[in-house]
């Protein structure tokens, strides 16, 4: 069987005093060599091998813990009984988005990096979600929030928390750093005795990002990811992890040190648990993106292919997949171990950075408009000049590939046509609750927070969404059972393998076709995905021999030219040729 490849455990790794050495001073790295020691043997006795690999059985749900609530129960026991209501028998991971303490942005601005939210629930509740679900955990590890016992430390001038943030003379020329907001870099802190301290903040005041310069930092990190590792995560999603190292002068993105850091954590991670799966979340364009897969054995095994989303949602409107096929067909990965999380939407926005090197300024403006005209917003990022661009879209994703004047019946069919493409790319599906379940942009809290990102945030009264899924003709109803169909068909077939070999076809202007190769049967898929507003023609390719079998329909396939639906999918199963790769 395919998957990701086991290790054997070392005592510990054998290049990591190498490692620190990159990062630290001789003596800094004797001590943070001597302390991993010990995490690895700490944690070695609390946490069981699991046999965990990746196969196309796997599609990751991504959802709040209080995604789904009824008054008087925990909110993880409500999405518990949620999931294994509707959906246990077609998604099988979770990635349950920070359910930590936290003081602002829906999670990721982490108090104690080792407690559940008493609003959420239990490690007891996680542990009850583990029996049913893999499990996708976030190490928000890049910043922590101002009110955790870390900073309250610094403040409190406590010498073991000397130097965990970044403290910066405001004077200094910061103008080459990469800036993903338009709010301050810096921010104003005074200590227990009054004096001012400028924190380093990427984010906002209230996520003060961590030093580490300091190895002590490296130490108290590397033992909340082992802590995720014992609690049952199978994954670990890396937060804008792109921003971890500074070096003052220079764009404080990509640096050396950052790859040098996350190679450190993955092989302390494997020398424990050789399972663990990492992913790194860095929205930005997709040729620094996916260098964060290293040599495809050092770095992640799966890396956010974040330019998918913005690059359908532009087919969408052209109604044309060149863009999308020539930047698909360009596509390749390190190794064979590795493979992208592809996904529409998440808990952020779609990210514009991923494509300005893909589409023009026209079309990502054409892009913006689009989005505002359907009642969306778009947030901004500063430049190193002091202008600002567009950095992401905000709105529900079925709001940004349909208007929401068009008939409930065209808008499921463009969405899941984009569901469809997410879901035959080549890697693991990452899948949204609110695209699950055909959630509309939420207006109303925008207005009530006054972030923009709380427009696809929306949170669900149990009941409610209950009545919602099962009203005849309503938009949640026909998504939601035309989404489940779709990935019952998608686990049964091999050739949805997240390593399988993959060909992005040739093909009309309006057509985007992924053949999809299980190499261990002569068995293929082919993924015939029409952005067009008209039915249209498909010729098969040569080395299909009929008779196939449209999976999504059922119907056995007969004639070389099939007729594909406005905004259909096909899935065509069938036997390759053997003259043809």
């Amino acid at each position: 069987m395919k998957g990701c490849r086991m290790q054997t455990p070392e005592s510990v790794p054998q290049n990591l005093m190498h490692r620190l050495r990159q990062l630290y001073s001789e003596g800094d790295a004797k001590k943070a060599y001597v302390g991993i020691e010990k995490l690895i043997a700490e944690y070695r006795q609390k946490i069981m091998p699991r046999h965990y690999y990746l196969n196309q059985n796997d599609v990751i749900l991504i959802t709040y813990g209080d995604q789904v609530v009824q008054p008087g129960e925990e909110p993880l026991k409500t999405l518990k009984r949620f999931l294994d209501t509707h959906v246990e028998e077609v998604i099988n991971t979770l990635h349950i988005l920070p359910f930590y303490p936290y003081s602002s942005d829906d999670g990721f601005s982490v108090i104690d990096y080792k407690d559940v939210s008493p609003r959420m629930g239990s490690w007891e509740d996680i542990e009850a979600l583990r029996e049913h679900y893999w499990l996708m955990f976030d190490g928000v590890i890049n910043h922590i929030s101002q009110y955790s016992y870390w900073f309250k430390s610094f403040l409190a001038n406590d010498p073991n928390y000397r130097d965990f943030f970044i403290e910066v003379d405001p004077a200094t020329d910061l103008s080459k750093v990469v800036r993903p907001r338009t709010s301050p870099l810096l921010h104003e802190f005074r200590d227990s005795e009054g004096r001012v301290h400028y924190i380093w903040t990427t984010f906002s005041k209230d996520q003060v990002d961590l030093n580490y310069h300091n190895y002590k930092v490296l130490l108290a990190v590397l033992d909340a990811l082992l802590f995720y590792v014992e609690r049952g995560a199978s994954l670990l999603r890396l937060d804008a992890i792109a921003f971890v190292w500074k070096e003052i002068g220079t764009s404080c993105i990509h640096l050396p040190q950052t790859h040098e850091l996350i190679q450190l954590m993955r092989e302390v991670l494997h020398a424990v648990a050789p399972e663990i799966v990492i992913i790194t979340e860095t929205n930005v364009p997709h040729q620094e993106n996916i260098s964060y897969f290293g040599n495809g054995s050092d770095e992640a095994q799966m890396v956010y292919n974040f330019a998918l989303p913005p690059l359908i949602a532009h087919t969408m409107r052209v109604q044309d997949a060149t863009v999308m096929r020539r930047w698909a067909q360009a596509l390749s990965l390190p190794s064979d171990r590795v493979c992208f999380f592809n996904f529409t939407a998440s808990h952020d926005g779609v990210g514009l950075r991923p494509v300005t090197d893909l589409l023009t300024e026209e079309e990502i403006d054409a892009l913006v408009q689009m989005v505002e005209n359907r009642g969306g917003f778009v947030s901004w990022r500063s430049m190193e000049d002091g202008s600002k661009t567009p950095y992401e879209l905000n709105a529900s994703y079925i709001d940004i590939v349909s208007d929401p004047r068009e008939p409930a019946e065209i808008r499921v069919k463009k969405m899941m046509l984009s569901q469809a493409v997410m879901l035959a790319m080549p890697g693991v599906p990452g899948v949204y609750f609110h695209s699950l379940v055909g959630s509309t942009s939420d207006i109303e809290g925008v207005r009530r927070t006054g972030v923009l990102r709380s427009i696809n945030r929306e949170k669900f009264n149990y009941d409610y969404l209950e009545e919602e899924m099962q009203r005849n003709g309503g938009l949640r109803a026909m998504l939601f059972h035309s989404y489940k169909k779709m990935l019952s068909i998608r686990k049964g077939e091999a050739a949805f393998h997240p390593f399988a070999d993959f060909e992005i076809i040739d093909a009309a202007p309006e057509f985007f076709v992924i053949r999809k190769i299980n190499s261990e049967s002569d068995e293929e898929l082919l993924a015939v995905h029409n952005f067009s507003q008209r039915p249209k023609l498909f010729l098969l390719p040569s080395f299909v021999i009929l008779p196939a079998t449209e999976l999504l329909s059922g119907k056995t396939v007969t004639q070389e030219a099939l007729s594909c639906d406005a905004f259909g999918v096909l899935w065509i199963k069938y036997r390759r040729r053997s003259d043809h790769g």
